[in-house]
């Protein structure tokens, strides 16, 4: 009788190794990088990434070449910024309903004037690195908002 048990319990222990080891593993995809993440981060891109992490900036980011990397590809290749003039936006998730991501700056706001060349991305709390493509009207312009998944470009 104890050699029953024993071949049982034996069986169900090699059923779950069995199951164990089928479990597949799944295998991320890599970010390929255009050539523009090659050069340093510019003054305009400095004193955004300076605005949100205020003096974690070193820390978090700087010092951390790959996270460098990935700042640099959101700004220069995943982001588009679109005016459309006479066109009913309304329809469009508003910028406003993202919250700030004031993790590390608290002081951080919300611009009350908005240009495509003023506009920090980086202040938002983003999907930057969901699935699909996210699309928001910046409040009171006629800009549209584009964050691009890092696996589109």
């Amino acid at each position: 009788m104890k050699l029953l048990y024993t071949l049982v319990f034996m069986l169900t222990l090699s059923a779950y190794n069995v199951k164990a080891q089928a479990v597949t593993k799944k295998h991320s995809t890599p970010v390929f990088y255009a050539d523009n993440v090659k050069a340093p981060l510019t003054a305009k891109e400095l004193k955004m990434l300076k605005e949100v992490y205020a003096d974690q900036l070193d820390k978090l980011v700087l010092n951390r070449p790959q996270r460098v990397k990935d700042i640099k590809n959101i700004l220069r290749n995943r982001v588009e910024i679109v005016e459309y003039k006479n066109k009913d936006l309304s329809s469009l998730p508003a910028l406003s309903s993202v919250p700030l991501f004031n993790l590390y700056n608290k002081a951080l706001t919300r611009d009350v004037f908005v240009t495509a060349e003023n506009f920090n991305v980086l202040k938002y709390n983003l999907p930057f690195y969901g699935k699909k493509r996210a699309t928001y009207h910046i409040d009171n312009t006629a800009y549209i908002l584009t964050i691009i998944p890092q696996h589109e470009q």
